[in-house]
């Protein structure tokens, strides 16, 4: 072997040891005293920031209980949702608590923990709305919204083929849209969409009616996303979550967004 020979296999080395894909595979040798975790900060009542910055919401209440429960330290860190699977991969976090729902593609990316809720998708409408309900006919040439690269993106292709579909960026921006009468209907997940509809901002329109379960497109809820070969991360918030579940500590998180179990069955 020359001596560039040699230069280029000792580069080669040293790269693939500082690679997300070592990382991965030390996992198991490692102590987890600290997470990152990665959340999107712009989807209420799950994720957001208030008037000081301040991340609130249930995903942040339940990563929170689940950090002190698996006695770790944890730190938030937001994120665009469109770019929130590659901030992952190139280990600006090391978790993603962000309503992500457990599907088959996301499923090739990255290591999903079991789901930590599970609730429905749904469509709202302007309140003089002349959709009846959600018949994939009653949307025939209809303008709908949903956030882009998500389930209900998904859905609204899926569950209305003729209907034209306009994705947007975050959910904040299909609910001005339809406030100001630029689209016919939005979907989303059916907690977000009441929470916004009992607000001043969704005096507008009124809950149309809840989309089927197909976990085709919805997978079985949402759950932890962490970097593929992190499974004794996985394990520890998988354990965590049975654990207050079991001890009561979920219920409380719950109890103060919800009115109903959004565990799910």
């Amino acid at each position: 072997m020359t001596v560039i020979q040699k230069l280029l296999a000792a580069t080669a080395i040293a790269a693939l040891a500082s690679s997300p894909v070592a990382a991965q595979q030390s996992d198991a040798d490692k102590t987890w005293t600290e997470v990152r975790i990665g959340t999107e900060g712009a989807y209420p009542p799950f994720n957001y920031t208030d008037a000081s910055g301040q991340l609130l919401g249930f995903d942040i209440d339940i990563a929170k209980a689940l950090c002190e429960q698996m006695k770790v330290t944890c730190t938030f860190v937001t994120s665009d949702w469109d770019g929130i699977i590659p901030a992952l991969q190139n280990d600006r976090f090391d978790a993603i608590i962000a309503s992500m729902s457990i599907t088959p593609e996301r499923a090739e990316q990255v290591l999903f923990t079991n789901k930590y809720y599970n609730s429905p998708g749904a469509v709202a409408v302007p309140k003089d709305s002349t959709i009846a309900d959600t018949n994939p006919a009653s949307f025939a040439g209809k303008a709908v919204g949903a956030q882009g690269s998500t389930t209900h993106a998904q859905a609204v292709q899926t569950f209305f083929p003729d209907a034209d579909i306009r994705i947007y960026p975050t959910a904040e921006e299909y609910k001005l849209d339809i406030e100001n009468g630029r689209l016919d209907a939005v979907s989303d997940d059916v907690v977000v969409l009441t929470e916004w509809l009992e607000s001043p901002a969704g005096a507008c329109c009124k809950l149309l009616g809840t989309l089927p379960v197909d976990e085709a497109i919805y997978g079985p809820g949402a759950g932890i996303a962490l970097r593929k070969g992190d499974e004794k991360l996985k394990k520890m918030f998988d354990d965590a979550i049975i654990a207050i579940r079991e001890n009561g500590v979920y219920k409380t998180v719950n109890d103060k967004y919800f009115k109903f179990d959004v565990y799910g069955d």
